[in-house]
């Protein structure tokens, strides 16, 4: 499984409860901010295990790439996450539509970007040299929303801290990682369909 970094606390939690076999090899989570970039990273790691014989999945949505890494999926026959990035995956499409629905203007957070926010947010964006430039990226939001996997005071506290500096209200929504799972199930579900079916083509040509 090749895996967003952003997803690996929750993924390795599932793979190990569920004691699935399965080798969990990351990407790293800031790719998030060169999207462009995941597609052909991607690729290139998925083709490497491909050619040690690995039945390869993608636990990444769109994740940004505009359907570049659907064009990946397809070549290579992969499957991938739904949903067009991991707030789909954590709170399913139709509840985070409702939310978007309901305020359009709403940042959303999870677990990892909580705990990271000061990395992959501030710094990563500049804001911890040019605080002055923070208008310009979040002026136009009206409410963060928390969809928290795994609830803890430390957590809360955490996102509280950066609705302060929003200076907006914070909505925590416990999501859990029962969705996440389901998506993993079924994708490794799928991948074993298609190894099957490739697997009797063979013997059928043969």
């Amino acid at each position: 499984m090749i895996a967003c970094g952003a997803l690996a606390g929750p993924i390795r939690e599932i793979v190990e409860r569920r004691t699935w076999r399965l080798e969990v090899h990351l990407l790293p989570a800031l790719l998030h901010n060169r999207p462009e970039r995941i597609a052909p990273r991607v690729e290139r790691l998925a083709r490497e295990l491909q050619e040690l014989g690995q039945n390869v999945v993608v636990a990444y949505a769109d994740c940004g790439t505009y359907g570049a890494l659907d064009d990946v999926c397809t070549r290579l026959e992969l499957g991938r996450l739904a949903g067009q990035h991991c707030y789909d995956v954590f709170a399913r499409v139709d509840r985070l539509a409702g939310l978007f629905a309901e305020e359009p203007g709403t940042y959303l957070l999870t677990d990892f970007l909580v705990r990271t926010f000061s990395r992959t947010v501030l710094a990563e964006l500049g804001l911890d040299r040019r605080p002055e430039l923070w208008p310009d990226y979040f002026a136009h939001y009206r409410r963060l929303v928390w969809l928290a996997q795994r609830f803890t005071p430390e957590l809360e506290a955490e996102a509280r801290a950066i609705a302060e500096r929003f200076a907006l209200p914070l909505e925590v929504l416990v999501v859990g990682t029962g969705s996440l799972e389901d998506e993993l199930e079924a994708l490794l579900e799928r991948a074993e369909v298609r190894r099957a079916t490739s697997c009797d083509a063979g013997v059928a040509r043969a």
